[in-house]
């Protein structure tokens, strides 16, 4: 098996290795994506203010999960790097010490989230109309932390070793599930009663449950190519300091792009429900738009870091090139397509607002043209992540967000004529530095150097 494995990822073409890698994450991440279109879809139909208030929690909630969603990219690239070495002892070790880790920070993280659901609301203004909403939604979707963090470890630790196809399954069991379970928590039926906006969350929490029970039970079975145990689950400080050094910087970057939404959304809110409404609906689209970037760009982490412990840089760079050529071209494709039907995918979501039709229509059409950028802004970050370099990816993203693309919205919204407007043409403009300056550092090719460090 490992020498299976080793020549899949670190030798023969590369274009079979990335395409087998990134089509089932892109699937994968589809899918999760779909339980927020799913939402949407049923929320649509108990009007604005209801998807308002899910869309005005959406930011706050990815904020928080980004804390610790950051070191389950720790787990990629450790076990990837040894993957790629072929020490299945230290895959399973770090495996281990990764769950371990991630369990403590999502327990604390869904306490701390519960009760500050009220205050969270307030500061990013939600609105009387929306406020009793987006606080249950936000408070309901808190219990379901630790499901989600289990499940984002198993997948990422998959990920790392190239078992890409087992995340795909279970999330494909769950979305059925909540496509279900949403309208019958949402409007209730028979003796079970409905809980509106709280209840989307209601059914996402039970899906997310039944995903991390099934993953951690086929981690801890070790049938997979990864056995964790609960006798490698302690405080090893060497690991600790692994993890945290690798993904402390990608949890920054996560949580300054999830904070720069949140400052987005707040700017938003000032323009009133109806705007927020179509901002919703646009970045949910643009969320499913967007992720074949995401998922060339960790399929990228995945065959970087394993040819790296291979000790294949050459390759690792190929891999790089090739990848940010498919996501360049492939995307801007993707954002052709977009634009033409921008208005009928808007209209699908919330029919009966022509107004809100209108303003997300624009919002995606402003957008689409710059996705190619987008998908190299991506790619980069995935060859930075897998040569360890996490922290070039964390200063790009603070660069995209807070340098140029909030303070330019709050210039161009509040200070002229575009109004509302301004907000999405920051988008497109922030793609394009983002893009032009992950792509300058990737040529000067500091992170080759990294990459001999990595396994220190």
């Amino acid at each position: 098996m490992k020498t299976e494995i080793k020549n899949k990822y670190t030798e023969g073409r590369i274009l079979n290795s990335l395409i087998s890698l990134a089509l089932p994450i892109i699937f994968a991440n589809i899918l999760q994506t779909t339980y927020q279109l799913i939402d949407t879809f049923w929320l649509g139909r108990l009007g604005a203010n209801a998807v308002a208030a899910v869309s005005l929690s959406f930011p706050v909630l990815f904020l928080v999960l980004s804390l610790g969603t950051g070191l389950t990219l720790a787990g990629t690239v450790m076990v990837s790097n040894y993957k790629g070495a072929e020490n299945q002892q230290m895959v399973d070790f770090s495996s281990s010490q990764s769950v371990f880790l991630i369990f403590i920070i999502s327990g604390l993280l869904a306490v701390l989230s519960y009760f500050s659901a009220g205050h969270l609301m307030n500061i990013i203004g939600a609105g009387p109309e929306i406020y009793d909403d987006s606080v249950a939604y936000f408070k309901v979707s808190s219990f379901g932390f630790i499901f989600l963090f289990m499940f984002f470890i198993f997948q990422s630790l998959m990920r790392g070793i190239g078992n890409v196809m087992l995340p795909v399954y279970i999330i494909l069991i769950t979305v059925f599930l909540n496509l279900v379970l949403d309208p019958l928590f949402i409007y209730g039926y028979g003796p079970i009663p409905g809980y509106g906006v709280a209840g989307a969350a209601w059914a996402s929490v039970i899906t997310q449950g039944i995903s991390a029970v099934i993953g951690i039970a086929i981690l801890l079975r070790g049938k997979h190519g990864i056995k964790i145990s609960f006798s490698s689950m302690y405080l090893d400080m060497k690991s600790l300091r692994k993890i945290f050094k690798l993904g402390f910087p990608a949890s920054v970057e996560q949580s300054t792009r999830a904070l720069g939404m949140t400052m987005m959304i707040i700017i938003v809110t000032s323009f009133g429900s109806e705007i927020v409404a179509a901002y919703g609906i646009g970045a949910r689209i643009l969320s499913l738009i967007v992720i074949p970037a995401l998922g060339l760009g960790i399929a990228t982490t995945s065959l970087v870091g394993q040819n790296i412990g291979a000790r294949k840089i050459k390759r690792a760079e190929q891999v790089a090139n090739l990848s940010n050529k498919i996501a360049f071209f492939g995307l801007t494709g993707l954002g052709i397509i977009l634009f033409i039907v921008a208005e009928p995918l808007t209209a699908f979501f919330i029919p009966n607002d022509p107004d809100v039709i209108r303003d997300g229509a624009l919002f995606i059409k402003i957008m689409a043209p710059s996705f190619g950028l987008l998908g190299v802004q991506q790619v980069m970050n995935g060859t930075f992540n897998g040569a360890g370099f996490t922290k070039a990816s964390m200063l790009i993203s603070i660069m995209s967000l807070w340098v140029v693309r909030f303070p330019l919205a709050y210039v161009l919204s509040y200070n002229t004529s575009l109004g509302y407007e301004g907000i999405w043409w920051s988008f497109p403009i922030s793609n394009l530095i983002a893009a032009i300056a992950g792509y300058v550092y990737f040529k000067m090719g500091y992170w080759k150097i990294r990459a001999f460090r990595i396994r220190n």
